[in-house]
C-alpha cells in the first residue's frame, strides 16, 4: 500500500487529503467551504456538492498517483438519514436551534452517567436532532431506511454498504453507552433501533468501492474503504497506537477538543462542557472542548495579523481576553466575552487572543485530569504565542504534531495496522515567568 486517499469533512471545510503509506506525509490535499445550505425543510450541507468535489478529486489523484485504499475522518455530532430510494435526505447542520425545540426530549435521554453526554445546546446532541426531526416531520420515518453517522455516509456512497462507528456514536450523541460498549436506551425510546446501522470499529474494512465508483474514477475494483472516524478521534488514534502511559491530545480546528489518556479520571461536569468520549479502539476517554477555531475567526475578523515583541511585552503588560468569545459552548459557556485592558494594535489583540485560547485550553485539560505531556495538533500548532503560554503553564510539557493536519493522517493509520506513530517536537518553554505571572492574573480577573 503506497498511497491513501483520506475523505476529511471539518465542520469549516471539506478536504480530500492523499497521504504516503511510509511517510505518513501529505503528498496533496484540496478542500472547498462547507457551507451551510438553506433552500430545504431546515439547514442542511451540500452532500452532494461535496460528493461531486470527491469524485474529481479521487479521479485527479488516481491518474496522478494511484489510490490503494480510502479511509475517511468528519465533525461529529452529525447524522444522515438514508432514504428507502438509497438517496440521503438533507443532513441537519448541527447549530440550527430547531432541536431545541423538540417538546419532551429531556424526558428521554439516559443520564449522564450512563451516556458520557451531557445536554447541549442546538443539535449538539444527535439524539435531539433526530427527536427533532421525527417530531417536526410526521412523515419522515416512513422515507427512512437506515440511520447512519456521518463518516459512514461517505464510505455508503462509495461501497454501498451501511454502517455505524464507536468514535461517532461515541461524540455526545446520547445514543451510545462508552463504559459498556453499546447502544443506549435511548434508540428504543425514539423508536430507531430498527433503523439504526450497526456499529463498527473504525478501522474495520467496511467494503471495497462499487463498479460505478470504480469507472467514474480509474481507481481499481476491490479498493478498500475503511468504517472511518471521527476527526479529533483521528487525531488521538496515532498516539493511541504509539504512546505509553498518561499524556493528551488537543485538536485544533472549528473546535478545540481535549482528550486525556491515563490521567486522573476526575468526576466530569456536563454543564462545563466535558463528555466522555469513545476512541477507535473503543475505550471511554474524558473529553472537554471549546469553539476555539471559531473563536479566533471571531475576533480576526478576517485580518492578516502579524505580532511584534514589541505587541508581546505591551499584552504582558495587562491586555487580557476573558470568555466566552463563543458563549454556548466551552467551560465557561453562558458568560460574554470582556477586554480587561486595551489593545491600541492588532498585534497586540492577535497576541491576547492567543494566549486566552491557550488558557482557555489549560483550562478544559485541568477539567479532564490529563496528565503527561500534551500533544497538540492543527492549525494551533503553529500558533507561536498559543504554544509559549501553553508550554509555560504546562507542569509536564507540550509537544507539536509533525502533521499540519493531525485528522488526515491518524485516519489514514486506520489502513496500516503496523504504522508507527508520526513524530512530535517539544516545545521549549520561554525563559520568561512573566507568562505565568499572567495566567495567573488571567485567572483572578475572571474571577472576579
Amino acid at each position: 500500500m503506497k498511497h491513501i486517499a483520506v475523505i476529511d469533512v471539518g465542520k469549516t471545510n471539506a478536504k480530500l487529503a492523499l497521504v504516503n503509506a511510509a511517510t505518513l506525509e501529505e503528498i496533496d490535499v484540496r478542500t472547498r467551504p462547507n457551507a451551510v445550505l438553506t433552500d430545504g425543510p431546515y439547514p442542511h450541507f451540500d452532500l452532494d456538492g461535496h460528493f461531486a468535489f470527491f469524485m474529481e478529486v479521487l479521479t485527479e489523484f488516481q491518474t496522478a498517483y494511484g489510490i490503494d485504499a480510502i479511509s475517511i475522518t468528519t465533525h461529529g455530532a452529525s447524522a444522515t438519514l438514508i432514504g428507502q430510494d438509497g438517496a440521503a435526505l438533507p443532513m441537519l447542520d448541527y447549530e440550527f436551534s430547531g432541536p431545541d425545540s423538540g417538546e419532551g426530549y429531556d424526558a428521554l435521554r439516559p443520564s449522564f452517567d450512563a451516556t458520557g453526554s451531557p445536554r447541549l445546546p442546538l443539535g449538539l446532541n444527535v439524539g435531539a436532532q433526530l427527536h427533532w426531526l421525527f417530531e417536526a416531520h410526521p412523515d419522515l420515518r416512513d422515507q427512512v431506511k437506515a440511520i447512519v453517522t456521518y463518516p459512514q455516509y461517505w464510505g455508503y456512497r462509495l461501497t454501498g454498504e451501511l454502517a455505524t462507528d464507536v468514535t461517532s456514536l461515541g461524540c455526545h450523541t446520547d445514543l451510545w453507552e462508552p463504559q459498556n460498549g453499546r447502544f443506549s436506551v435511548l434508540v428504543d425510546s425514539l423508536r430507531i433501533a430498527d433503523l439504526m446501522a450497526p456499529a463498527r470499529k473504525s478501522s474495520d474494512v467496511l467494503g471495497t468501492i462499487t463498479d460505478n465508483i470504480a469507472k467514474a474514477t480509474g481507481i481499481p475494483s476491490g479498493t478498500p474503504v475503511m468504517v472511518g472516524i471521527h476527526d479529533s478521534n483521528a487525531s488521538l488514534y496515532p498516539h493511541l497506537l504509539g504512546r505509553k502511559g498518561a499524556f493528551s491530545v488537543v485538536s485544533t480546528g472549528t473546535w478545540v477538543i481535549c482528550m486525556a489518556m491515563g490521567g486522573s479520571a476526575p468526576r466530569l461536569d456536563p454543564a462545563r462542557d466535558t463528555l466522555m468520549n469513545v476512541n477507535a479502539l473503543g475505550q471511554a476517554v474524558p473529553t472537554s472542548r471549546f469553539m476555539g477555531g471559531r473563536e479566533f475567526e471571531i475576533i480576526r475578523k478576517g485580518r492578516d495579523w502579524q505580532a511584534t515583541g514589541a505587541d508581546r511585552e505591551s499584552v504582558l503588560g495587562g491586555i487580557y481576553l476573558l470568555p466566552a468569545v463563543e458563549p454556548n459552548t466551552g467551560p465557561f459557556a453562558g458568560r460574554a466575552a470582556s477586554w480587561v485592558g486595551t489593545a491600541r494594535a492588532e498585534g497586540e489583540e492577535l497576541v491576547a487572543l492567543s494566549y486566552y485560547l491557550a488558557l482557555m485550553t489549560h483550562t478544559c485539560l485541568d477539567l479532564i485530569g490529563a496528565k503527561g505531556p500534551t500533544v497538540i495538533e492543527g492549525p494551533f500548532a503553529k500558533n507561536t504565542d498559543f504554544l509559549a503560554m501553553l508550554a509555560a503553564i504546562r507542569p509536564d510539557g507540550v509537544e507539536v504534531a509533525a502533521s499540519a493536519t493531525g485528522t488526515s493522517v491518524g485516519a489514514a493509520m486506520l489502513c496500516i495496522p503496523d504504522a508507527k506513530a508520526p513524530e512530535t517536537t517539544r516545545v521549549i518553554p520561554p525563559e520568561d515567568s512573566r507568562l505565568a505571572a499572567y495566567a495567573a492574573d488571567w485567572w483572578r480577573h475572571l474571577n472576579r
